[in-house]
């Protein structure tokens, strides 16, 4: 396992030209990795939304299907804004607390 995590941090990362390179491999990895899995719940939180809004308009005026609709809609909207939260979380620990650079 320590071989394993030995390696992982040794991945090269690509750099924009002029900025510093040197340790924080795998602070920066570890960024990328978080950020992208927050992206993507993010995603999977607008198609929630949409969804919701699909059946909302095929309710067809059904008290029962408009107000699960609804509650789709919502749950999509709280997801979105806790995924934005845990992104500035991340990157704010990330730069401010451990150092790294983002």
């Amino acid at each position: 396992m320590k071989e394993l995590l030995t390696k992982f941090a040794e991945l090269p990362t690509v750099e924009p030209v002029g900025t510093d390179t040197s340790g924080d491999t795998l602070v920066t990895s570890i960024t990328g990795i978080l950020n992208a899995v927050i992206g993507v719940l993010g995603l999977v939180c607008v198609v929630v939304m949409i969804i919701g809004g699909v059946n909302y308009m095929t309710s067809s005026g059904d008290a029962a299907k408009v107000k699960k609709a609804k509650d789709t809609i919502l749950y999509g909207l709280i997801g979105l804004v806790v995924c934005v939260l845990a992104f500035a979380l991340v990157n704010f620990v990330i730069v401010n607390v451990i150092g790294g650079s983002n």
